[in-house]
């Protein structure tokens, strides 16, 4: 039997996730990973078969949101607090407006 080493994409690819839930898998324990140097491989059938044993649940779960919670869509978020005092120091702004000393 042949090995197939895939990288995190190409699992993610194959197994429809993102790479996100694979990396987090594999440091959480859930599938196994094969580490050469500093890169991390996967054998597919080692992958499938840990799936298999673990059950129905996917590793990829997505958070639960609870009814009535409001959160900002479209990539916004909330508003920083605005600044009560200001700045000290010289930015980059006042600098440039002051003369140069000579030596």
């Amino acid at each position: 039997m042949e090995q197939t080493w895939l990288t995190v994409d190409e699992l993610a690819a194959v197994l429809k996730v993102s790479p996100k839930s694979i990396r987090r898998a594999y440091r959480k324990g859930e599938i196994p990973v094969d580490r050469f140097c500093r890169f991390v491989r996967f054998d597919l059938e080692r992958v499938k078969e840990a799936l298999k044993a673990k059950g129905n649940r996917p590793f990829f779960v997505l958070p639960k949101k609870t009814v009535g919670q409001r959160s900002a869509t479209g990539g916004a978020s909330r508003r920083r607090a605005q600044r009560t005092s200001p700045r000290l120091g010289k930015t980059g702004a006042s600098i440039a407006g002051t003369p140069r000393r000579k030596k």
